[in-house]
């Protein structure tokens, strides 16, 4: 089992940044990668950002790319996602995810625990 818990969610102005946290405990040094997803109101979940156990491999969503950056310190367990210029479409619960078998980490059933989700509200 993998118990994972966002934090770093909020409110900011469009422009600004937020760094998500995503601390892992249990049998964290099974999963090969961990990711995150996002679902706004009305819409269905979505890839944002991943990254593998070595932390040497990451993939980003296009409508990221640039300004989202996912890393990875092992010696905490914890997986962050720094966001910059934020937009307000960027508005969604942002749930952290790991697997233990990821074959393609853009796609949310490959992961076998999730987070609670925090929410990040982006205004004008």
């Amino acid at each position: 089992q993998v118990q994972l818990v966002e934090s770093g969610g909020g409110l900011v102005q469009a422009g600004g940044s937020l760094r998500l946290s995503c601390a892992a405990s249990g049998r964290t040094f099974s999963t090969n990668a961990m990711g995150w997803f996002r679902q706004a109101p009305g819409k269905e979940r979505e890839f944002v950002a991943a990254i593998r156990g070595g932390g040497d491999s990451t993939r980003y969503a296009d409508s990221v790319k640039g300004r989202f950056t996912i890393s990875r310190d092992a010696a905490k367990n914890t997986v962050y996602l720094q966001m910059n210029s934020l937009k307000p479409e960027d508005t969604a619960v942002y749930y952290c995810a790991a697997g233990y078998s990821v074959l393609d980490r853009s796609r949310s059933r490959d992961y076998d625990y999730w987070g609670q989700g925090t929410q990040v509200t982006v205004s004008l």
